[in-house]
């Protein structure tokens, strides 16, 4: 069953990776994140993405949230999540590339354990992707979700970062 509005976040952890390796500038020490402690009191935008370095995503919805960030955070977010089944390397490493610390939190779903709790999971295994994130925004305000716009595939308008501006 899909979140929706008016309901809270499951409980549950993501997988953030902040460190890098100062030799060969590979991620380091990932640690779990607990999403209820992090909601707690907070306005949180979280995007979702079917992968890390996927065209899309990586020409337009994760620039677009890096963008606007201070933006975003002048309107009201405390913090922005991208939210993508990969593992915390590669989302770190992602970020990382796209100018996102400091900005955006990558945070890794690797197992698809919280997407599957939020109802967001689709199966792209017919396409070699296995088990992944609809495209997605959603405002959380305390825990509790307060927009979400889903995805349909090829889709790109309900989950972009000026939409979430306009939302907050």
């Amino acid at each position: 069953m899909t979140i929706k509005i008016g309901q809270r976040l499951p409980a549950g952890n993501l997988t953030e990776c902040n460190e890098f390796d100062p030799e060969n500038g590979c991620p380091t020490n990932p640690q779990p994140q607990d999403v209820t402690e992090l909601t707690k009191g907070k306005k949180i935008v979280i995007f979702g993405v079917p992968g890390a370095y996927t065209p899309l995503c990586s020409a337009q919805h994760l620039p677009g949230y890096v963008e606007l960030a201070e933006q975003l955070k002048s309107k009201g977010a405390d913090d922005i999540w991208c939210l993508a089944v990969n593992d915390a390397f590669v989302m770190a490493s992602w970020g990382k590339d796209n100018n996102a610390t400091g900005k955006v939190r990558m945070m890794a779903d690797g197992s698809a354990e919280y997407t599957k709790a939020l109802g967001l999971d689709r199966d792209l295994t017919a396409g070699g992707m296995g088990i992944r994130c609809f495209r997605f925004g959603m405002i959380v305000d305390d825990g509790v979700v307060t927009y979400l716009g889903v995805e349909g595939s090829g889709e790109f308008g309900v989950s972009k970062a000026e939409t979430l501006l306009e939302k907050l």
